[in-house]
Parts: C-alpha cells; structure tokens; sequence
C-alpha cells in the first residue's frame, strides 16, 4: 500500500515539474524568437542606411 501511495506521491509531483519546464521553455523561445524578429528588422535597415550614405 505504502508503494502504491509513493507512486502516486511521485506521478503528482511530474506534471508540475513538465509543466514548469514547458513554461520555461516557452519564455526562452519566445525571447529567440523576439531578438531574431529584431534583428531581421535591424539588420537591412542598418545596411540600408549605410549604402545610401
């Protein structure tokens, strides 16, 4: 009985700990994603502004 109640214990605890690391992976993606839209977005403007000097 006492298994039984510590595999329950450790199947309660799993999903909160996928759960934290899904939501730190999603942060971290979107920040990826943020900086590379920046610098898609920065980069040919930089080019751009420097071939028309």
């Amino acid at each position: 009985m006492t298994d039984l109640m510590q595999g329950q214990a450790t199947d309660r605890r799993s999903p909160c700990r996928n759960r934290r690391w899904l939501a730190r992976l999603g942060l971290w993606g979107f920040v990826f994603f943020l900086v590379k839209g920046l610098a898609w977005l920065i980069v040919p403007a930089l080019l751009a502004m420097g071939l028309s000097d």
